[in-house]
């Protein structure tokens, strides 16, 4: 295929990434997005398929490692509940930032392949990008494996902090830059290695002091960071669909972040250098013991939003644990037939990652139109009969407003406890993913409904 038909086809491929976006901007146009984004990294993989040559040995181990790995995608994206995701997501950010890595290292070793020169004579500006793509793909990498650990609970979704911790990400970060500007100068191998070294070391740094409450906001800037690498070695590829696709990704995915810290009330520079979100055990709230709640039933829930006039479903993860969705949206339509007025209150960043709860509405087949994000319906509470909130927990805390020691201070939450009735489903008092008690809990309007969300919502479906 000749250069200039392979650079047409890599902008066509380019353009429906483009349009991509656009359609997954918006919950109506977001099957047509995604099929945008399907042809158009079928037309990249094809075309890059085709200019390696036809029937060479390159060509064979081409079509066979994307075999394997297209075979172990479709199983896993076959298998893997909605509850899983985010790990998921966290999961295939490190395998962007580790081909980065591996493309970067070729690069290097062999750059009379990639026509960037021969051993130790390198083009300077090839060794740059080589080595910002090396560099922040192996961040992405150790980063995004530190994510799924912490998603998964294999390992503490709390904060991990030590004296000093800032300084060492900054000297290491210097580090990077002044290894950069000598391998430029001398091309000396051990420089190179040095880098990669240091940089996975810097991915698991910048993840581990980041509270669970906000790793959406790491999900989101850790697919930044992946977008960047992939575009650094697009640069080094001569590769223009890899640039843009790179592009794209890096800097939709640095909006979406600083949105979310808007959101949060975080600051958008912190997240990128990590260490927000730490918070000491001892400011932890841990008067649950000493207060009471109200405990209720299925029955009591019902006869509520049965006579109410209006209601408010706040979802969670732990309607995403429970798979609750379909049940809920039968709830909704049994409580519309009765004349009320339902609508759905989404925090930017309740679930695991962000849209996840807007993904498990649509799955439900729930109208975009009765969903709002916080900003639009965080009045109308005031105004509301009952807030039916199901397993959302930290992002409806009021500490989040009132205590300053608190590791959510400053984060804007649904305002639910304003509503003249909150029913609350959840299994029981245990702390939410920042790990600490919620007020709201204790409020006496608030009724709790201790059970798995899925067979709450059903019993209340057969009160109703």
């Amino acid at each position: 295929m000749s250069a200039n038909l392979l650079a047409i086809f890599y902008l066509i491929s380019g353009v429906l990434f483009i349009l991509a976006l656009r359609g997954l901007s918006s919950p109506e146009t977001s099957r047509q997005g995604n099929l945008y984004g399907i042809i158009g990294m079928a037309i990249a993989i094809g075309v890059t398929i085709l200019s390696v040559g036809n029937f060479s040995t390159g060509f064979i181990f081409l079509l066979v490692f994307l075999l394997i790995g297209g075979s172990i995608g479709a199983f896993i994206a076959f298998k893997i509940p909605m509850t899983a995701m985010p790990e998921l997501v966290a999961g295939f950010h490190s395998l962007v930032g580790l081909a980065a890595v591996f493309v970067a290292i070729s690069a290097f070793l062999n750059p009379i392949a990639f026509n960037l020169g021969t051993p130790g004579d390198i083009k300077i500006a090839s060794l740059i990008e080589m080595s910002l793509g090396a560099s922040i793909g192996a961040i992405t990498f150790t980063g995004s494996i530190i994510a799924f650990l912490k998603l998964r609970g294999i390992m503490s979704g709390s904060p991990i902090t030590f004296v000093g911790q800032h300084y060492l990400n900054l000297a290491l970060g210097l580090a990077l830059v002044g290894l950069i500007v000598y391998l430029c100068r001398t091309q000396i191998d051990t420089f190179f290695w040095t880098i990669i070294v240091i940089s996975f070391l810097v991915g698991v740094l910048l993840i581990i002091p980041i509270g669970g409450a906000d790793m959406p906001v790491v999900i989101s800037m850790l697919n930044s960071y992946s977008g960047w690498a992939a575009a650094g070695i697009g640069f080094t590829l001569e590769n223009t669909a890899l640039i843009i696709t790179g592009a794209l990704v890096g800097s939709s995915g640095a909006i979406l972040s600083y949105i979310m810290c808007k959101g949060m009330n975080r600051s958008f520079f912190n997240v990128i250098l990590g260490g927000w979100g730490a918070t000491d055990d001892k400011t932890k709230n841990t008067s649950k013991e000493q207060k009471p709640v109200k405990n209720g039933n299925a029955d009591d829930a019902a006869f509520l939003m049965k006579n109410a006039s209006s209601v408010i479903i706040v979802p969670g993860y732990g309607m995403a644990v429970a798979q609750a969705q379909h049940a809920l949206r039968e709830m909704v339509d049994a409580l519309k037939k009765n004349g009320v007025k339902v609508t759905y209150a989404i925090h930017p960043v309740a679930g695991r990652m962000p849209g996840h709860m807007n993904v498990l509405l649509a799955e439900a087949n729930v109208p975009y139109d009765e969903v709002f994000e916080l900003e639009e319906i965080n009045n109308d509470f005031a105004n509301c009969d009952v807030a039916y909130v199901i397993g959302a927990n930290d992002v409806t805390n009021p500490v989040a407003k009132t205590d300053p020691q608190s590791p959510i201070y400053g984060m804007p939450i649904l305002d639910v406890e304003k509503s003249k009735s909150v029913l609350f489903v959840k299994r029981s008092l245990s702390p939410g993913y920042a790990g600490i008690d919620n007020d709201l809990f204790y409020r006496d309007n608030t009724l709790m409904l201790f059970a798995d969300a899925k067979k709450m919502t059903e019993d209340i479906i057969k009160n109703l």
